[in-house]
Formats: C-alpha cells, structure tokens, sequence
C-alpha cells in the first residue's frame, strides 16, 4: 500500500469516528424518547431510567447476506425499532468474524450504522460482545499463534472496538458465555480459556475499563435464569474478580426461552444475589419460541403463554433494583434467528412477519406501564 493510500484510509477511519461523536446518550436519558415517540410504544410506557431494548437485525445466520446489513430495506422495520426501543443490541455486527473479519482489517461499518441511528433515535447501544466461544473468524481460530500473540491481538482487539466506541456504548458484555451447563469453565472449546487460561478474563475487562472508563462491563450468559450450578458458579467467579479489584459492573441473564419446558420462577432471587455484591443486572436477549411443526401457525394458547413467559421474564428484572435494562432478541419474526437453529420451533418474538403485535407485546407494554 502506498503511503498515499495508506493516509486515505486513516482520514477515512478518523472521519467514520468522528461521525459517531456528540454528547452521549446514556440510560436515564433514553427513556425521554425521540424522532418517532408515541403515547402507545413500549419505550414510553417504561418507568424512568429504565431501557426497553432490542437486538437488531443480525443478517448473516438467517438473512441471505454474507455480511449483515443491520438495517434491512425496510422501512416498517426501521420505523419501529427507533419508535419503540429506548436501547439496541448489536445482533452480530460487533461479533468478532464480523467486526474483525482478517488479522489486520476492522469492518465497522455495520456498527458504526447501529450506533449512529442510535443517537438519532435517542436510544442506548449494548455492545456485543468481546470474549465468546462461538462466531471467531477462521484467521484466529486457524492461526498458529504463540499465547503471547494471542494476548496480544485479544488485548488490541478490546482496545480498538471499546475505544472506537469510547463513550457511544452503554453496556458491553465483555466476556459471554464462558461456563458450560454444569458450571465448568469451558477450557476446552473456548480459545481464550484454553490457550490463555482463565486469567485472561480478568485482563479482558480491564482492558476494556481501560478503553472506556465510562461503559458498564457485564458478564453475560444463557441458561443462568434461575439459580443452579451454572448461575452459582458466575456469582463465585465474580466474588473472586470484585475481591481482586477487576471492574466488573455487571450480570445478564439472556432469557432465551421455549414453551416446551418451565418457567425459571426464581428469576428475582437470582438477579439479587448479584445486585447483593453491588453489580447492575440486565436480561438481554429475551425470546420465547414454541413449537410449530411442519410450518404450523400458533395457537390461542400458544400465544397466551409465550405473552406469560414474556410478562414474568420483565416482571423479574423489575423486582430488582438493579435491573435497569430489558431486552429482546429481535422483535419481528421476519428476522428471527430461531428457526434456522430450532427448525421445528418459532414465533419466538412480540411482533409477527408483518409486524402485527402478538399478546407478548401487550403483555410487556401493561407491566411497563404498571411499573412507572
């Protein structure tokens, strides 16, 4: 590359950046609403301080794109999610193969887009996410790299994207999914764990306080809804992590859910004994799918008990102080990752593919509503 070259690309990255820069929107400001806001939308209903969030649309998995535009041609689509959303999730497009697709090349187009309509839309951005076991470009995963190399790009990684986003992101979980259902560190199919060792999560979130002081860092995971092996092993590591200085701020339940099996009722309790060490809670990817074989339409009752699991997963997070914070993992089924890896389940969202509100989205709006 020419020098020349080499200057255009660096006053082109400096001017994306730029574009992201204006005075931060943070959580007690989201719930002002913007462009958009309506009397009847979920945003509104909530209490203050207070975020109602989605994913956004990923691309990638379920969209014919090999690269996800997070903003499909869709008009309807674009309207909503600015119109009843106070916080948005990335999906896929701060994923590491997709935000860092080769050793020396970022794409952060796509999320520069997510965090830019954000602003617009007065609305807060969850980042995610920086540690994960799954969606590593080959590069890394392939590459023959010492540990020491390893550290290294894991450590420029976290400085890059949270410095990028430096004051721009609310939240971000920096370290997602990193025991298994039995409460075991996943040393063998994560690589950071298995080439690193678990210290390394420690560094993680230090490096990403170091590249914004300002972010809230949250561990995040699913399958830890209720108090088991898998939540209780969270709540020692974090007790060890606190105890040791390292600036963690947070814990987040996923919430993906199935009709076929219960209802984690211990939710509230579970959340609170992490709110008892002093950290924020979230839940931030709420789906309840149900089955429908064979292409099969919901039924009345379906319906009635995703709106159910819906209502208690919401009424959980707002019995604790500490969860300020709800999110659901895309809100249309248009775009819904769910059938693609649970071909006999779906309807998973509050909305329908033609954006018609399901009894989820009701349900959610009157237990906001009842909570300001």
């Amino acid at each position: 590359m020419t020098a020349l070259r080499t200057l255009t690309s660096v006053l082109a990255a400096a001017a994306a950046a730029a574009a992201l820069v204006g005075a931060p929107v943070h959580a007690a400001d989201a719930d002002r609403g913007g462009p958009g806001h309506h009397a009847k939308t979920l945003r509104h209903a909530a209490p203050p301080g207070f975020v109602i969030g989605s994913a956004v649309a990923g691309g990638g998995h379920h969209v014919d794109q090999p690269y996800p535009d997070p903003f499909p041609n869709d008009r309807v689509y674009r309207h909503l999610l600015g119109k009843e959303f106070s916080s948005l999730s990335p999906e896929n497009q701060m994923k590491w193969e997709f935000i860092h697709p080769e050793h020396d090349r970022y794409r952060f187009g796509p999320a520069d887009d997510i965090v830019r309509f954000a602003r617009q839309h007065h609305q807060v951005v969850r980042g995610h996410t920086l540690l994960w076991h799954n969606q590593n470009p080959a590069w890394l995963t392939e590459g023959d790299f010492t540990a020491a190399e390893l550290r290294g790009i894991l450590r420029d990684h976290i400085a890059t994207v949270v410095g990028r986003y430096r004051g721009r992101i609310d939240q971000w979980d920096v370290a997602n999914e990193v025991f298994d259902d039995s409460g075991r560190l996943r040393t063998t199919d994560n690589l950071w764990l298995r080439e690193l060792g678990p210290g390394i999560i420690a560094d993680a979130f230090r490096w990403a306080h170091r590249a914004d002081p300002h972010a809230q860092l949250f561990f995040n995971d699913y399958g830890v809804e209720g108090v088991n092996a898998k939540s209780d092993a969270y709540l020692a590591l974090i007790s060890d992590l606190l105890d040791e200085g390292v600036p963690v701020d947070g814990f987040s339940v996923q919430g993906h859910l199935s009709t076929r099996y219960g209802f984690p009722d211990d939710l509230a309790t579970n959340l609170q004994r992490f709110a008892d060490l002093g950290l924020q809670t979230a839940v931030t990817e709420v789906d309840v799918r149900m089955d429908l074989p064979d292409g099969a339409e919901p039924t009345p009752a379906q319906l009635a008990q995703q709106a159910d699991y819906y209502q208690r997963m919401l009424e959980g997070c707002l019995a604790v102080d500490t969860c300020r914070s709800f999110t659901v993992w895309g809100f249309t089924d248009k775009y819904s990752w769910v059938p693609v890896f649970f071909p006999d389940e779906g309807a998973a969202t509050i909305m329908t593919e033609d954006f018609e509100r399901k009894p989820a989205y009701y349900a959610l709006r009157s237990t906001l509503a009842d909570a300001t």
